[in-house]
């Protein structure tokens, strides 16, 4: 799959749009990967970067290995940024997972509210954390982020919090909203504590 990837999305909801996009695909029996990130057509970065992360901070993460799924979907997306590539390219082995067509409806409902309040919350603020060096950086931990999600699949909620991370950091470079870049960081510390307290650590 090969994707360009343009500036941004001029929506006045961009987060609640793309949920709304992710419904329509969802209208079948069954539904893949590819129908959610490919409903987008020619759609920038930052909106796929937001498909696997609302995915996974839905109630579909309780699929067994969705949340791998997602989580690598979320570290080739976010790898790609990283490097600049000027067009994504996902591969075949994940875009084909499929899952039940109803529950992903369900789940997808679910996360009406939270697109609606991101919209209503996030605006450009503090653009000094989505700029330059930060941008790179929180690009960077989107990346790890992504890569850590197939360790921590028996792990209760970790995935679905580095999930809402890549959100948050996924809305402050869309928004230019250093604020959600900063939330970000605080749900990152919950995700490293959550695996802690699970094996006694802490």
């Amino acid at each position: 799959m090969s994707t360009t990837a343009d500036p941004g999305t001029a929506s006045d909801r961009p987060v609640g749009e793309i949920v709304d996009r992710l419904q329509e695909a969802a209208g079948g029996a069954r539904v893949s990967l590819r129908d959610m990130v490919e409903s987008f057509g020619e759609s920038s970065f930052i909106p796929a970067l937001m498909v696997p992360a609302l995915l996974v901070v839905s109630p579909l993460s309780g699929i067994p290995l969705f949340s791998t799924f997602c989580g690598l979907l979320i570290a080739f997306i976010s790898g790609q940024m990283l490097i600049s590539r000027r067009h994504l390219w996902l591969p075949d082995f994940l875009m084909e997972r499929n899952f039940d067509g109803e529950k992903a409806r369900k789940g997808l409902g679910k996360l009406r509210g939270v697109g609606d309040w991101l919209d209503r919350t996030a605006r450009s603020r503090l653009r000094v954390m989505t700029a330059g060096p930060m941008r790179k950086l929180l690009q960077a931990v989107c990346l790890l982020c992504g890569l850590a999600m197939p360790f921590l699949e028996l792990v209760p909620f970790s995935s679905s919090i580095l999930g809402l991370t890549v959100l948050c950091f996924a809305t402050a470079l869309l928004v230019r909203d250093g604020l959600f870049a900063t939330i970000g960081c605080a749900t990152l510390a919950a995700a490293v504590l959550v695996p802690l307290m699970v094996a006694g650590v802490i």
